[in-house]
């Protein structure tokens, strides 16, 4: 084995990285990850593996379900990978995209497995009744993204990249947007997502008000590393008051991801490695890709020294890390 890495960043996805089967190549491999799945259908009061593996009613995509399957199979790669290599990485901090925050602070410690189902459960529940709106991605760069929200009742939801910002609003008040766009910035193309809600906006305040609670009937402690916060851009305080108050923001304002992912490099992060989800067309997870690497490699693009990039989202591509620290990095 390698000697530990100490400057590695871990992150996970959001929603968008779901998909029907997600994480059944590696319950059916290791029993950790079985061991899992139990403990998170005890503490949902639901088979999760049976509605992640099997999906008849295509539940997975529902918010409400989409946040506890995601956060379970992020876990579970990372389980299982600090498992087979024996924990050679040490990190030195860990981030999450939307969602993904939640999974960043299991991962550093400061929340247990169980709690951050419980409050994930919770909070998908409340997005997916109390939100509305929609999600459109604009390849524009956050001042003239700003701009056009704002003319149409609409605000920036995530800024992924440099040239890539996500806006939400009401499905009337974004296909004005999107008609004003097309108009100013003919030849670039911009594309709905597929949400329950204009998430990070406005839209999800009053979910934010009934989120509160949870969050402050949860126990938190200080992180061990630290944890990216999607509302600053910079690391959390390592208070755990001042961490759920961040989380309460995250809710309606703008997922800074570009912001974690450039700070997270000048704090000397040399390696990311992500965990969970999966994108692309195929069905099963080996046709699975990681949902972070565009974004990851985008950002660093014109870096004279980049951060390495891992991804281990299935079977395949964790035998391929463990083989990677085995073979010396």
């Amino acid at each position: 084995m390698t000697k530990p890495l100490d400057s590695a960043l871990l992150v996970f996805p959001g929603q968008g990285s779901q998909y029907p089967g997600m994480g059944c190549d590696l319950f059916n491999t290791f029993e950790t990850v079985k061991h899992l799945y139990e403990e998170a259908s005890d503490t949902l009061g639901y088979d999760l593996a049976r509605l992640s593996f099997e999906d008849s009613e295509n539940q997975i995509h529902l918010t409400r379900y989409t946040q506890p399957a995601l956060l379970t199979h992020a876990i579970a790669c990372l389980r299982i990978f600090e498992e087979q290599t024996d924990q050679v990485v040490t990190p030195k901090a860990a981030a999450g995209h939307s969602l993904g925050e939640y999974s960043a602070l299991v991962a550093a410690g400061a929340l247990s497995f169980t709690d951050a189902l419980r409050l994930v459960n919770e909070r998908g529940r409340l997005m997916g009744e109390l939100g509305e709106g929609e999600m459109e991605a604009l390849p524009l760069a956050l001042a003239e993204a700003r701009d056009l929200a704002e003319r149409h009742y609409c605000a920036v939801a995530a800024c992924n990249l440099p040239d890539q910002t996500v806006v939400g609003g009401k499905a009337e008040d974004l296909n004005a947007l999107v008609h004003t766009f097309s108009d100013q910035f003919p030849g670039k193309k911009s594309a709905r997502l597929k949400t329950e809600g204009a998430f990070h906006t406005f839209y999800m305040i009053g979910a934010a008000l009934e989120f509160r609670a949870a969050l402050e009937n949860t126990v938190l402690q200080s992180p061990g590393v630290s944890v990216l916060s999607n509302a600053t851009g910079r690391f959390h305080d390592s208070s755990p008051q001042s961490i759920r108050a961040a989380l309460f923001s995250q809710l309606f304002s703008p997922v800074l991801w570009h912001e974690n992912l450039s700070y997270a490099a000048e704090q000397g992060c040399r390696t990311i490695i992500e965990f969970g989800g999966g994108i692309g067309k195929g069905e099963t997870p080996a046709e699975k890709k990681p949902n972070l690497a565009g974004l990851v490699k985008k950002t660093f693009r014109r870096h004279d020294n980049p951060p390495e990039y891992i991804g281990i989202i299935n079977t395949e591509t964790l035998t391929q890390a463990v083989a990677r620290f085995r073979n010396g990095g």
